[in-house]
């Protein structure tokens, strides 16, 4: 297996894990802040992060792809995305953009390739890498704030 398609598959599999996660939260308790539980100190909720988790990967690929590295925070705020079902749509846009990412990318040869992301040359891969383990970063918060709110099980990592 190529270092791209290994990369493309942990890409996957953090979506998938996000889509396990959602199905096990009802709408009520998306962006329940454990904040509000006696010594919390988590200031996010569950959904907050999975968000956080996706608008990473959205950044990369949109930065990849058309060299714009906003972040992604203005659309996609807990009032636009205030519903599990919201939330699957985001994730499926993410995914679109991710797979358009790696189509541009195209073959492994081109991971060394130097873009401007976004203050400084850096190589894709080096980009790739980061944004995965920002967005896994975030996801492994959501899964943690899931079990402060839910006696239910993980999905599995």
């Amino acid at each position: 297996m190529t270092i791209l398609k290994a990369l493309e598959r942990r890409f996957a599999r953090l979506d998938e894990r996000s889509r396990q996660l959602l199905s096990l939260i009802d709408d009520e308790d998306l962006f329940k802040r454990p904040g509000a539980l006696p010594n919390s100190m988590i200031p996010f909720s569950c959904g907050e992060f999975v968000v956080r988790s996706a608008a990473m990967v959205e950044r990369a690929f949109g930065g990849i792809t058309t060299r714009l590295w906003d972040d992604p925070f203005e659309w996609t705020l807990p009032e636009k995305l205030g519903t599990r079902a919201a939330l699957i749509e985001y994730l499926d846009e993410v995914a679109l953009t991710r797979s358009r990412g790696f189509e541009f990318i195209g073959d492994e040869a081109n991971l060394s390739r130097e873009i401007p992301a976004p203050e400084r040359l850096r190589t894709l891969a080096d980009v790739l890498i980061e944004a995965l383990a920002d967005a896994e970063h975030y996801q492994g918060r959501a899964f943690a704030v899931f079990r402060m709110l839910s006696d239910q099980s993980l999905p599995r990592l």
